[in-house]
Protein backbone atom coordinates (compact mmCIF):
# COMPACT_ATOMS: atom_id res chain seq x y z
CA UNK A 1 0.00 0.00 0.00
CA UNK A 2 1.12 3.32 -0.79
CA UNK A 3 1.33 5.58 2.72
CA UNK A 4 -0.26 9.36 2.60
CA UNK A 5 1.85 11.59 1.00
CA UNK A 6 4.01 9.54 -1.31
CA UNK A 7 2.83 11.23 -4.24
CA UNK A 8 1.12 8.30 -5.86
CA UNK A 9 -2.29 7.50 -6.25
CA UNK A 10 -3.11 10.78 -7.97
CA UNK A 11 -4.58 9.34 -10.89
CA UNK A 12 -6.47 12.63 -12.23
CA UNK A 13 -2.72 14.24 -12.45
CA UNK A 14 -1.54 11.43 -14.59
CA UNK A 15 -4.88 12.02 -16.81
CA UNK A 16 -4.29 15.46 -17.04
CA UNK A 17 -0.41 15.13 -17.76
CA UNK A 18 -0.96 12.32 -20.35
CA UNK A 19 -3.41 14.50 -22.07
CA UNK A 20 -1.13 17.72 -22.21
CA UNK A 21 1.52 15.90 -24.27
CA UNK A 22 -1.18 13.68 -26.31
CA UNK A 23 -2.78 16.51 -27.40
CA UNK A 24 -0.07 18.88 -28.00
CA UNK A 25 2.18 15.88 -30.13
CA UNK A 26 -1.94 15.66 -32.07
CA UNK A 27 -1.89 18.97 -32.67
CA UNK A 28 1.50 19.07 -34.83
CA UNK A 29 1.49 15.36 -36.11
CA UNK A 30 -2.26 15.38 -36.86
CA UNK A 31 -2.65 11.93 -37.60
CA UNK A 32 -4.99 10.85 -41.34
CA UNK A 33 -3.93 7.62 -42.34
CA UNK A 34 -3.81 4.21 -40.80
CA UNK A 35 0.00 4.09 -40.27
CA UNK A 36 -0.48 7.35 -39.07
CA UNK A 37 -2.96 6.68 -36.23
CA UNK A 38 -0.69 3.70 -35.56
CA UNK A 39 1.97 5.69 -34.56
CA UNK A 40 0.34 8.14 -32.85
CA UNK A 41 -1.59 5.47 -30.71
CA UNK A 42 1.62 3.45 -29.98
CA UNK A 43 3.58 7.13 -28.85
CA UNK A 44 0.12 8.05 -26.43
CA UNK A 45 0.59 4.31 -24.96
CA UNK A 46 3.84 5.06 -23.88
CA UNK A 47 2.88 8.17 -22.25
CA UNK A 48 -0.08 6.98 -20.83
CA UNK A 49 1.86 4.05 -18.91
CA UNK A 50 4.64 6.53 -17.84
CA UNK A 51 2.41 8.67 -16.47
CA UNK A 52 0.13 5.93 -14.97
CA UNK A 53 3.37 4.96 -12.72
CA UNK A 54 4.72 8.87 -12.10
CA UNK A 55 1.56 9.55 -10.35
CA UNK A 56 -0.81 7.00 -10.04
CA UNK A 57 1.13 3.37 -8.44
CA UNK A 58 4.86 2.88 -8.70
CA UNK A 59 5.30 -0.59 -10.45
CA UNK A 60 8.51 -0.59 -11.44
CA UNK A 61 9.65 0.36 -7.70
CA UNK A 62 6.74 -1.94 -5.89
CA UNK A 63 8.56 -5.14 -8.32
CA UNK A 64 11.72 -4.12 -7.34
CA UNK A 65 11.44 -3.60 -3.75
CA UNK A 66 13.22 -6.15 -2.17
CA UNK A 67 16.61 -5.63 -4.38
CA UNK A 68 16.15 -1.47 -3.54
CA UNK A 69 15.81 -1.65 -0.68
CA UNK A 70 18.59 -3.85 -0.11
CA UNK A 71 20.67 -1.50 -1.74
CA UNK A 72 19.71 1.03 -0.61
CA UNK A 73 18.20 0.91 3.21
CA UNK A 74 18.12 4.47 4.09
CA UNK A 75 15.97 5.06 1.08
CA UNK A 76 12.04 5.51 1.57
CA UNK A 77 11.04 4.01 -1.97
CA UNK A 78 7.68 5.21 -1.95
CA UNK A 79 8.66 8.53 -1.29
CA UNK A 80 7.85 10.51 -4.88
CA UNK A 81 11.63 11.50 -5.32
CA UNK A 82 12.84 8.11 -5.82
CA UNK A 83 10.93 7.73 -8.63
CA UNK A 84 13.69 8.89 -10.49
CA UNK A 85 15.79 6.11 -10.33
CA UNK A 86 18.96 7.50 -11.67
CA UNK A 87 19.12 10.60 -9.01
CA UNK A 88 18.15 7.60 -6.19
CA UNK A 89 20.37 5.39 -7.65
CA UNK A 90 23.58 7.52 -7.89
CA UNK A 91 23.55 9.08 -4.31
CA UNK A 92 20.46 11.32 -3.85
CA UNK A 93 22.21 14.67 -3.98
CA UNK A 94 19.80 18.21 -3.53
CA UNK A 95 16.49 18.15 -5.85
CA UNK A 96 15.90 15.55 -8.40
CA UNK A 97 14.48 18.15 -10.61
CA UNK A 98 18.08 19.60 -11.12
CA UNK A 99 19.92 16.70 -10.89
CA UNK A 100 21.65 16.23 -14.53
CA UNK A 101 19.57 13.00 -15.51
CA UNK A 102 16.24 15.42 -15.15
CA UNK A 103 18.02 18.25 -17.02
CA UNK A 104 18.87 16.53 -19.72
CA UNK A 105 16.04 14.63 -20.16
CA UNK A 106 14.26 18.39 -20.65
CA UNK A 107 16.51 19.03 -23.32
CA UNK A 108 15.45 15.64 -24.98
CA UNK A 109 11.55 15.81 -24.51
CA UNK A 110 11.57 19.66 -25.76
CA UNK A 111 13.82 19.28 -28.07
CA UNK A 112 11.72 16.10 -29.48
CA UNK A 113 8.37 18.37 -29.50
CA UNK A 114 10.07 21.57 -31.28
CA UNK A 115 11.54 18.73 -34.04
CA UNK A 116 8.13 17.60 -34.43
CA UNK A 117 6.72 20.71 -34.92
CA UNK A 118 8.81 22.14 -36.98
CA UNK A 119 8.61 19.02 -39.48
CA UNK A 120 4.73 19.12 -39.14
CA UNK A 121 5.05 22.70 -40.97
CA UNK A 122 7.25 21.51 -43.62
CA UNK A 123 5.48 18.40 -44.45
CA UNK A 124 1.97 19.87 -44.55
CA UNK A 125 2.90 22.55 -46.80
CA UNK A 126 4.47 20.18 -49.15
CA UNK A 127 1.58 18.03 -49.10
CA UNK A 128 -0.92 20.71 -50.06
CA UNK A 129 1.66 21.68 -52.80
CA UNK A 130 1.85 17.99 -54.08
CA UNK A 131 5.58 18.29 -53.53
CA UNK A 132 8.15 15.43 -51.61
CA UNK A 133 8.92 17.48 -48.66
CA UNK A 134 12.91 18.32 -48.70
CA UNK A 135 13.25 21.51 -46.82
CA UNK A 136 13.86 22.38 -43.08
CA UNK A 137 14.88 19.32 -40.65
CA UNK A 138 13.62 17.17 -44.15
CA UNK A 139 16.72 19.14 -45.53
CA UNK A 140 19.39 16.92 -42.85
CA UNK A 141 16.87 13.27 -42.38
CA UNK A 142 14.54 11.86 -44.26
CA UNK A 143 12.05 10.95 -40.84
CA UNK A 144 12.05 13.56 -38.41
CA UNK A 145 9.13 13.59 -37.43
CA UNK A 146 9.71 9.44 -36.20
CA UNK A 147 13.10 10.67 -34.99
CA UNK A 148 10.73 13.56 -32.84
CA UNK A 149 8.69 10.72 -31.23
CA UNK A 150 11.59 8.60 -30.73
CA UNK A 151 13.71 11.33 -28.75
CA UNK A 152 10.86 12.63 -26.71
CA UNK A 153 10.92 8.85 -25.51
CA UNK A 154 14.22 8.45 -24.79
CA UNK A 155 14.26 12.17 -22.81
CA UNK A 156 10.99 10.54 -20.63
CA UNK A 157 12.95 7.42 -19.35
CA UNK A 158 16.07 9.56 -18.44
CA UNK A 159 13.69 11.49 -16.50
CA UNK A 160 11.64 8.34 -15.07
CA UNK A 161 12.62 5.05 -15.86
CA UNK A 162 10.06 2.50 -15.61
CA UNK A 163 10.11 -1.19 -16.70
CA UNK A 164 6.89 -0.93 -19.25
CA UNK A 165 8.36 1.95 -20.70
CA UNK A 166 12.00 0.40 -20.86
CA UNK A 167 10.37 -2.20 -22.54
CA UNK A 168 8.05 -0.63 -25.13
CA UNK A 169 11.10 2.09 -26.06
CA UNK A 170 13.42 -0.30 -28.45
CA UNK A 171 9.46 -1.94 -29.68
CA UNK A 172 8.51 1.37 -30.39
CA UNK A 173 11.63 2.20 -31.95
CA UNK A 174 11.69 -0.51 -34.07
CA UNK A 175 7.99 0.16 -35.06
CA UNK A 176 8.85 3.70 -36.48
CA UNK A 177 11.68 2.40 -38.01
CA UNK A 178 9.34 -0.47 -40.04
CA UNK A 179 6.91 2.44 -40.91
CA UNK A 180 9.79 4.47 -42.76
CA UNK A 181 10.77 1.96 -45.13
CA UNK A 182 7.46 1.32 -46.01
CA UNK A 183 6.77 5.11 -46.20
CA UNK A 184 10.23 5.44 -48.81
CA UNK A 185 8.75 2.52 -50.65
CA UNK A 186 5.30 4.91 -51.52
CA UNK A 187 7.19 8.09 -51.98
CA UNK A 188 9.80 6.34 -54.30
CA UNK A 189 6.15 5.05 -56.22
CA UNK A 190 4.99 8.86 -56.24
CA UNK A 191 8.06 10.73 -56.38
CA UNK A 192 10.14 8.44 -58.31
CA UNK A 193 13.77 10.24 -59.51
CA UNK A 194 13.06 12.94 -57.10
CA UNK A 195 12.63 10.53 -54.33
CA UNK A 196 16.03 8.76 -55.23
CA UNK A 197 18.01 11.96 -55.43
CA UNK A 198 16.68 13.44 -52.39
CA UNK A 199 17.45 9.82 -50.54
CA UNK A 200 20.67 9.75 -52.04
CA UNK A 201 21.94 12.52 -50.09
CA UNK A 202 19.48 13.04 -47.13
CA UNK A 203 20.25 10.18 -44.05
CA UNK A 204 17.40 8.31 -43.15
CA UNK A 205 17.69 8.84 -39.62
CA UNK A 206 20.90 10.81 -38.12
CA UNK A 207 22.48 13.83 -39.94
CA UNK A 208 25.73 14.38 -41.38
CA UNK A 209 27.35 16.95 -38.51
CA UNK A 210 30.05 18.04 -40.85
CA UNK A 211 29.33 19.90 -44.07
CA UNK A 212 26.34 19.78 -45.99
CA UNK A 213 25.99 16.66 -48.54
CA UNK A 214 22.27 16.68 -48.93
CA UNK A 215 20.86 16.68 -52.00
CA UNK A 216 19.05 19.91 -53.02
CA UNK A 217 15.71 18.59 -54.64
CA UNK A 218 13.93 21.62 -56.97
Amino acid sequence: MIHTGSGYGLWGLALVNSLVFIIFAFSFFKPSTKRDWRTFGAFSAFIVALFAEMYGFPLTIYLFSGWLQSRFPQTDLFAHDSGHLWWMMTGRHGNPHFAFPHLLSLVFIFGGLYLLAQAWYVLYAAQRAGKLATSGAYARIRHPQYIAFIVIMFGFLLQWPTLVTLVMFPVLAFMYVRLAVSEEHEAEEQFGQTWRDYAAGTPRFIPRLLGDDAVHVH
